[in-house]
């Protein structure tokens, strides 16, 4: 094992529980939500949601082995089909292939227009649902003017260096800052894309429905709005956020997403369509009925999360600043027993987490983001057994 970067305290965060409404996509939702009851309404739990059985209120991580080292500032990652993962560089605006058996390096390319200052830069990528047939990887990244959505044509078969196609935009207009630019995209069961932005800095964005600021959108492969979207001809899924990091379903196909606060409470929500999670007027839990509440919630200094993952019944979540990995067991969408952390500051700060299939993760540091402090190696991708 690493020797541990800095003494980081091991307390385990009081879990905020609600119950909140889980009802599978069959129940008259988009797929991929939280459940069909009204904005901020507690609702009931449905017969086949009391019947989960929920994971073990303990679990358990192992590190199986260092994938890969020397990643400059990576943020998104996306496991290829054919094998092999795609991860973002965030202030190189390029992609790269790691072969995930030998741990070599491949740049596919740099990605043109991002640019990177802050926090923004090239975040999060998603391969396409029809990937099998078009190749295509989508990337949320910060341009001269505005926070978009692109996609671009991967060719493996074309040199290192020149594998990306010309970006196609998908989407543009969100808002950009030097903090807060969101930027985790991930395709839902539903085959649509769904994207987590930040009020960059501007609180009044995330309760304006009019702002893509502070949201989750949730959109066609084309860049339209969704289908069954809560509000007409907007592509605005959720609001009242803060800056949406994470993203996940779970084997319901119900939507989770983390969010950092501000210096109190950082969020995993569950996500129900026209959900109103409160920011700026509530962080963390709130008395006011017309905001959903947080499932779980954490000390800033705890957390700070990004990337979230479904694995083994839990959600998992990466914390930035806590440094650790945190476990929070589900029965549908309520957490079952409080977060459970893992790895407290033996690989510093952690970006993204990804499902690698069955029991097993993939991890990305983050120490080389400018706010870290990178060692030999740094930064990487792990990979794990979790249960």
């Amino acid at each position: 094992m690493m020797v541990q970067r800095r003494a980081v305290s091991a307390v385990l965060a009081a879990a905020a529980l609600l119950v909140t409404a889980g009802c599978s996509s069959g129940d008259g939702g988009p797929p991929g939500t939280a459940g069909t009851t009204k904005p901020g309404g507690t609702g009931t739990r449905s017969p086949s949601q009391a019947a989960e059985q929920a994971p073990p209120a303990k679990g358990t991580v192992k590190v199986v082995r260092t994938v890969t080292e020397g990643l400059d500032s990576p943020w998104g990652l996306a496991p290829l089909p054919e094998g092999g993962l795609l991860v973002s560089s965030r202030d190189e605006g390029t992609i790269t292939r790691v072969d995930e058996r030998t741990g070599k390096k491949t740049e596919l390319g740099e990605v043109p227009g991002v640019s990177a200052a802050g926090e923004g830069g090239l975040l999060g990528i998603a391969l396409s649902p029809d990937y099998a047939s078009d190749h295509m990887v989508y990337a949320y990244f910060t341009s001269a003017s505005d926070n978009r959505i692109v996609r671009m044509l991967y060719d493996a078969k074309k040199p290192a260096g020149e594998q990306l196609g010309a970006p196609d935009t998908v989407f543009k207009g969100i808002p950009k800052g030097m903090i807060h630019n969101g930027g985790r995209i991930a395709f839902g069961p539903d085959r649509m894309l769904y994207a987590g932005t930040g009020e960059s800095g501007d609180r009044g964005l995330s309760q304006d429905r009019g702002s893509l600021g502070g949201k989750i959108l949730r959109l066609t492969p084309e860049g339209e709005p969704a289908p069954g979207n809560p509000f007409p001809d907007s592509p605005v899924f959720s609001y009242g956020h803060r800056n949406v990091q994470g993203l996940a379903w779970d084997d319901h196909q119900r939507l989770f997403a983390s969010e950092f606060g501000q210096n109190t409470w950082d969020e995993l929500n569950a996500i129900k369509p026209g959900g109103d999670y409160g920011w700026p007027r509530a962080e963390g839990r709130s008395d006011d009925s017309g905001f959903v509440n947080p499932i779980a919630q954490w000390h800033t200094e705890e957390a700070s999360p990004s990337g979230i993952a479904y694995a083994e019944g839990s959600i998992w979540m990466a914390g930035l600043r806590g440094q650790r990995l945190w476990r929070i067991p589900l029965k549908g969408t309520e957490a079952s027993a409080a977060p459970q952390e893992f790895l407290a500051g033996d690989y510093g700060r952690l970006r993204t987490v990804v499902s690698a299939g069955g029991d097993k993760l993939w991890l990305v540091t983050s120490e080389t983001d400018g706010r870290g402090s990178p060692q030999g190696g740094d930064d990487r991708v792990l990979e794990l057994r979790v249960s």
